[in-house]
């Protein structure tokens, strides 16, 4: 601390002063900051660099690699000092798990940690916690029925770890704002890069010791987008809107003022992490594939049409046996895929995307990480016909180019959409069919790969996923799937896994002449919609 008129000065408040040069009136000016060991480190932007890797905390049942471990101590210094952080590491460098192994560490008596994200990443927040620190209780704070005043309150009490979207922070802002947070977390922090928005307000307000802001897109389209969320990360630290408008925003987007530049990134730079996949420090920790799950949340509209399915095939089954069983139920694995896809690929209707389906609201953010990054996706759908609603969807929403690949696609054509996309300057994402696309194309321009809807034969996805990763690939491969929470996708991807003899039941002729047929009770279990399940809809 150091002594001012006022009294004292804290680390951060030096921190701030001294490096956005914002001197108040009354109060003695910094006109610099010099400091040694870790904080001179930091000020550098050396700290992360510098620091010694943190070993994970007991309570966090993963591996974390060199970089994570990296990663870990720098969050926690920044703790240590009262200072907040964006972590802004490139897709698929595991943002998640090094979050999760700050949360493990924290002691019994350090209070709760607010998370705050997109609705269609809460399951995947509450899988990964269970996954990678089971030891943490978990609340999540969404829906039209979640707890409210004294119940909630009691809720807070007893977790470690609260689940929040950033609508439900918007509309709960006020008793969100009544607790003593230790920490506060906000995933996919662009969702707050419009400082005026009611819920980036809702966020900015909520008291905590400790803040981090996780995003793959610190700055998608203006610099303004940059201060709200260091706004959020570190108050003040870049002066108030109009003064960052003036002394930055102006000068480096109209004027391309290098030295300006280089002065915000020497502000900013301290609080930023962000690693690159294909930096040098980095690609040698990686994989040379790197496998995600992705798990998506039904809206309202979708879980009504998979209830309104399920009942129509068992009100049928009561009266069928045998092969028209059998059939039925295939059938009616088609149509309940396809509502875990879209509604609009249910009905044929043709009417618009937006808003719909948890899965395209979660491959949305992943295409905007990708052509943020200046890089390329491969996405994979088993129907056609939902090829082409996602080429036209992404294609009208990102004003960019999507080649689509189907089986009615001719030898030349084909060829022709290899060799654009492989050029550097081709279009960035490329919608396949996945028996269409899943072999014999060399498409090693790619650096993601997303399964949108799964092919239940893993072999088949494996062929897909072999199109990018082989020799020439541009650097590690990130492969996605998709699976949407509590529906008959996550059930049958669990059968894969540990009950094969159940899945050859419904699939292999020769298992169903060894085995009785599924009983009605079964066929419900398997289909019927999770009453655990998290639906997207208003709250």
């Amino acid at each position: 601390k150091l002594l001012r008129s006022s009294g004292e000065l804290t680390v951060a408040d030096l921190l701030r002063m001294g490096l956005s040069g914002d001197d108040r009136a009354g109060e003695l000016p910094v006109l610099d900051v010099v400091a040694d060991g870790a904080l001179g480190e930091l000020l550098a932007g050396e700290a992360e660099r510098r620091l010694t890797p943190a070993d994970p905390p007991p309570g966090f049942a993963g591996t974390l690699r060199p970089y994570q471990r990296r990663g870990l101590a720098w969050l926690a210094f920044l703790q240590s000092l009262g200072l907040g952080g964006i972590l802004a590491d490139d897709m698929g460098l595991g943002k998640t798990v090094q979050l999760l192994a700050l949360l493990a560490g924290d002691p019994t008596e350090a209070g709760p940690t607010l998370l705050v994200c997109p609705m269609s990443l809460v399951g995947n927040w509450q899988r990964e916690a269970a996954k990678f620190a089971p030891g943490l209780r978990v609340h999540v704070h969404h829906g039209a029925e979640r707890a409210r005043g004294e119940g909630f309150a009691a809720a807070v009490q007893e977790a470690d770890l609260v689940l929040t979207t950033y609508s439900v922070a918007a509309r709960d802002a006020f008793e969100l704002a009544g607790i003593d947070w230790h920490r506060v977390v906000v995933d996919e922090a662009q969702a707050i890069k419009n400082a005026a928005t009611r819920q980036a307000e809702a966020v900015r307000s909520l008291p905590a010791r400790h803040r981090v802001a996780v995003t793959g897109t610190p700055v998608e389209n203006r610099l303004a987008d940059l201060w709200s969320i260091m706004q959020f990360a570190n108050p003040g630290l870049l002066g108030p809107a109009a003064t960052f408008r003036k002394r930055f925003a102006e000068p480096i987007e109209r004027h391309g003022d290098a030295e300006v530049a280089e002065r915000l990134r020497r502000i900013t730079g301290p609080f930023v992490l962000r690693r690159l996949k294909t930096d040098p420090t980095i690609i040698t920790d990686l994989p040379e594939k790197l496998e995600m799950e992705v798990v998506c949340n039904l809206t309202a509209e979708q879980a009504a049409l998979y209830r309104a399915v399920v009942d129509d095939m068992m009100a049928k089954i009561e009266s069928s046996d045998g092969i028209e069983r059998r059939g039925l139920v295939l059938a009616t694995m088609t149509r309940l895929k396809q509502v875990c896809n879209h509604p609009a690929q249910l009905l044929h209707d043709g009417s618009t995307l937006d808003g719909r389906s948890g899965k395209l609201e979660r491959l949305d953010e992943i295409v905007d990480e990708v052509l943020a990054a200046g890089e390329k996706a491969l996405l994979f759908t088993q129907y056609a016909e939902f090829g082409g609603m996602l080429r036209g969807h992404l294609s009208a929403r990102t004003g960019r180019e999507v080649l689509l690949l189907h089986g009615g696609v001719g030898k030349a054509e084909r060829d022709a959409m290899v060799t654009r996309f492989q050029s550097p300057q081709g279009p960035p994402l490329f919608v396949l069919s996945l028996k269409a696309g899943g072999t014999g194309l060399t498409l090693t321009a790619a650096n993601h790969v997303v399964h949108v809807d799964r092919w239940w034969n893993p072999a088949v996805e494996d062929q897909a996923i072999n199109r990018v990763h082989r020799i020439g690939s541009a650097g590690p491969v990130t492969v996605t799937r998709f699976l949407t929470v509590g529906t008959i996708e996550e059930r049958i991807q669990r059968i894969l896994d540990e009950k094969r003899e159940l899945f050859d039941t419904i699939f292999s002729d020769t298992q169903t002449r060894r085995r009785q047929s599924l009983t009605q009770d079964e066929i419900f279990g398997l289909f019927d919609l999770s009453s655990s399940v998290s639906i997207d809809k208003a709250a």
